[in-house]
């Protein structure tokens, strides 16, 4: 077989996107589940944590209720916040990636799936906006 090249396989863009896609799925769930195991392990430390008491009927801090005060909670160290950045981030991962297959779209100037994509991703922004 002396002689013989051997050609590199070459991608098309679609098996490129799929490859980035790939890519940025396992590392946002990957760094969402890191987040949320670094926030338990701070709660589970605390020696200071108080017993919940399960009696009476408790809202939850302000920090807890919004994406701002859950960065405002991280800031100040808050394990809770910390887990609820991990959760954030596991949400987030999915958006990211209509996003990102949208962006490929573009490029590949698919306008039928440029199309669906934003329609897509404007149903999931304005869903997590609006929520309550």
């Amino acid at each position: 077989m002396k002689g013989v090249k051997v050609q590199a396989a070459v991608r098309s863009p679609d098996q490129r996107l799929e490859a980035a896609i790939g890519r940025m799925l396992r590392i946002g769930v990957t760094l969402a589940a890191l987040v949320v195991l670094s926030g338990g392990a701070l709660y589970l430390l605390q020696a200071h944590a108080p017993v919940p008491d399960y009696t009476h009927f408790r809202s939850s801090p302000e920090e807890a209720r919004s994406i701002g005060g859950t960065f405002a909670g991280v800031a100040k160290g808050s394990p809770v916040s910390i887990i609820q950045l991990g959760i954030l981030l596991l949400i987030a991962t999915p958006v990211v990636r209509v996003a990102l297959a949208l962006a490929g779209f573009l490029v590949e100037r698919d306008w039928l799936y440029t199309a669906v994509g934003t329609i897509v991703l404007a149903i999931l922004l304005f869903s997590l906006i609006h929520s309550r």
